[in-house]
């Protein structure tokens, strides 16, 4: 099933250019049965690369790009009034899917946006209290747009808690802009991008990852090093158990993407920042000094001593 994978990958890259990192993280996390933030500016690939990813894996994809006026059951559904049998009939809302993406998830309200956080944590929905499982596999890529641009608003951290990773796509490098230029007269990238495994496979896939075995000494590695944000002086609010958890997961799958069956320290070093850094609410002594959560987790990485496997 590996080859699967990298076959994901290298329809992903005719789409989206010199982000080959990326990608694999972006597999990565959906292989953990995780969730995505990007957050970046507007037109540096976002969407492109959420709509990669459904062509290549043969995934039920849905889009809501979000505005002050979607309402939280745009999202989840809502039931409407039968006359002829008298009954409420659900009509399923966009996340009803595999492959589900918020487009500016921040320019949305908190009430739209806390309608993700079942679906997001529990896989399921619930409208008129009937709860309604979301089919398998399944996925959030949620964007958003950098803050301080127009009409944007902070995420709550109950909601940025449940994206297993945060990750910035960046601006293309020079020789991948001229790319993506000359790729304006012919067909264009998304168009080239073929669907190499079935939902099916990606279940199977996902079961593999989640039979990576790691040692006791990695769970403990693991724990020390949200611990020690927890304990951190200039960290207000550390990071919870559920990006211990996050951590668990992601590395077992970047372990998996490595051709290996047990969880390595540097499978968990390769995630880390990406992992936790959204997850951390620095004090205002932090501010004043101008310390960033980047720094401070290399701090914390380089202080917490890895374990040596035999």
């Amino acid at each position: 099933m590996r080859d699967k994978a990298f076959a994901i990958i290298e329809e992903i890259k005719k789409a989206v250019l010199g982000k080959d990192d990326i990608i694999q993280k972006l597999l990565m996390v959906i292989l953990a049965k995780g969730h995505i933030l990007l957050e970046d500016n507007p037109g540096v690939g976002k969407t492109t690369m959420a709509l990669a990813f459904s062509k290549a894996m043969e995934l039920d994809y849905k889009r809501i790009q979000f505005t002050p006026e979607i309402m939280p059951a745009d999202v989840v559904g809502f039931s409407v009034y039968q006359k002829d049998t008298g009954t409420m009939e659900y009509q399923p809302g966009a996340i009803l899917c595999n492959l589900f993406l918020a487009d500016e998830i921040n320019r949305t309200s908190s009430k739209t946006q806390s309608a993700l956080l079942e679906a997001m944590e529990e896989g399921s929905v619930t409208v008129d209290g009937i709860t309604r499982e979301i089919p398998q596999p399944f996925t959030v890529i949620a964007t958003e747009n950098p803050m301080g641009s127009a009409g944007t608003q902070l995420l709550p951290e109950s909601q940025l808690d449940r994206f297993m990773v945060r990750l910035s796509i960046g601006y293309p490098k020079l020789k991948d802009e001229v790319e993506i230029l000359k790729r304006l007269k012919g067909k264009s990238g998304l168009g080239k991008v073929h669907c190499v495994v079935t939902a099916s496979d990606l279940l199977e896939m996902q079961q593999q990852v989640e039979e990576v075995h790691i040692d006791d000494s990695i769970y403990e590695y693991i724990a020390r090093l949200v611990v020690a944000t927890r304990d951190h002086p200039h960290i207000r609010m550390g990071v919870s158990p559920r990006g211990s958890i996050a951590l668990v997961r992601l590395s077992r799958a970047a372990a998996w993407i490595n051709n290996r069956d047990y969880v390595v320290p540097k499978d968990i070093e390769q995630i880390l920042y990406d992992v936790l850094e959204h997850r951390l609410v620095l004090n205002a002594q932090a501010k004043v000094e101008g310390t960033t959560k980047h720094s401070l987790l290399q701090e914390i990485l380089k202080s917490t001593p890895a374990p040596k496997l035999v």
